[in-house]
């Protein structure tokens, strides 16, 4: 059935606001619950931080007063909004098991993506990024043998495969050589507006939380591992933010982040396992649609233009998360050795390249390669799951799995 959300009536804006009560939502429970409905989390956590950060840099570049009372009103209720999200995950689970859930949200989101855009080159980008990602699960993945002595299969349970992607150390890349060419805005379809503002704000939360989150282990290791993949993660927003027509006015920006708010929400509601956390995204929802109607009505009033020249006038497919392996291991097998020039991409080191290797390796290994040879000396081998068979680059494969 066709859902058309600039056509549906949400909650009115003046009866969204929760009490504490309300507000206080029960976590969910690690040991029993699908482990998408934890990256369905952790992707509406990031969604609805870009939009509380977007709305307070629009609220910042705006003059009139009205309307940034309208974006404050909006902005107090997505703060809500993101602390119920952000209040499911468990506070049982480790700084690091959230960790290997958030590449998780990587993989496996990046992937649907990739296989579901229609434009050639946003695809590539998708790709690219995908197998960055995956190499970071083994990388955490392989720290959480180590200092927890847990294997990943209890977090990803077998939906995603923990092997090598593209090793992390060829990830450090000259910071212009992480700009790519944004799409036109005139002439992207409505889609690839979505996948580009979600991949985004994804890698923008996982950007952040590795900031935060980084200096509170104790083990050197660790703390090592997460900056050096922290600065990728910003290496990974500077190449999916710079898809986005940077042309799009203040009001279509709003609108994009309303409907994709929208498109999400509705997506994970039709997707969901669990049906209380179904219910908050249903009530997320209800809300986003009253928070749409409002951007919408700026844009009218503002750029003079109907709303359905920007976006879709009914939702598209949702948003699902399923496994991705067979297409993740086709992209290992083909486009491991990828690294960018410009804003395209090549298959051989280039000068640039590798002075910003040379100069950022300082004659040492990284993190990311010691983490590897810690845990094979201090557990015997390497952390892998390997679902499918061995891994399909024959480089890449070992002789004997960990019983």
């Amino acid at each position: 059935m066709s859902f058309n959300p600039l056509r549906e009536r949400g909650i009115p804006l003046d009866r969204q606001l929760r009490n504490w009560r309300e507000l206080d939502v029960a976590p969910i429970d690690p040991d029993h619950t699908d482990p998408y409905t934890r990256c369905r989390i952790i992707t509406m956590n990031g969604i609805e931080v870009e939009a509380i950060l977007f709305s307070h840099q629009f609220s910042r570049h705006c003059p009139d007063p009205a309307v940034k009372q309208q974006l404050a009103q909006v902005r107090y209720i997505e703060a809500q909004q993101q602390k119920v999200v952000n209040w499911l995950l468990p506070g049982v689970s480790s700084v690091l098991e959230t960790t290997i859930a958030y590449e998780q949200v990587a993989v496996d989101l990046t992937a649907w993506v990739a296989r579901s855009e229609p434009d050639p080159y946003l695809k590539q980008a998708y790709q690219f990024g995908v197998l960055e990602d995956f190499d970071h699960l083994y990388r955490y993945a392989n720290l959480y043998e180590m200092i927890e002595h847990r294997r990943a299969e209890k977090v990803v349970d077998n939906l995603t495969e923990v092997m090598p992607g593209r090793p992390t150390y060829l990830h450090h890349r000259h910071p212009i050589d992480n700009l790519r060419e944004p799409y036109d805005k005139t002439a992207a379809a409505p889609i690839s507006k979505l996948h580009a503002l979600t991949i985004m704000s994804a890698e923008q939360q996982t950007m952040n939380f590795y900031m935060n989150v980084g200096p509170t282990y104790m083990e050197p290791i660790a703390r090592q591992l997460y900056q050096e993949i922290g600065l990728i993660e910003e290496e990974h927003v500077t190449h999916y933010e710079s898809l986005v027509d940077p042309g799009e006015t203040w009001w279509e920006m709003l609108l994009n982040h309303e409907y994709n708010e929208c498109y999400l929400y509705h997506s994970f509601m039709e997707t969901e396992s669990d049906p209380r956390v179904k219910a908050i995204w249903e009530l997320h929802l209800n809300m986003e649609l009253e928070h749409l109607r409002i951007a919408a009505e700026l844009f009218e009033r503002h750029d003079g233009r109907d709303p359905q020249e920007v976006v879709a006038p009914t939702l598209p497919a949702p948003v699902t998360f399923e496994p991705n392996k067979a297409y993740l291991r086709e992209l290992l097998a083909t486009q491991i050795d990828y690294t960018t020039l410009g804003t395209g991409y090549v298959q051989e080191a280039h000068e640039r390249f590798e002075k910003w290797q040379e100069e950022i390796m300082g004659g040492e290994r990284p993190p990311s390669e010691v983490v590897m040879d810690d845990n094979r000396a201090k557990s015997g081998e390497e952390y892998r799951l390997e679902t499918e068979g061995p891994h399909p680059v024959p480089s890449l494969r070992v002789d004997r799995r960990l019983g």
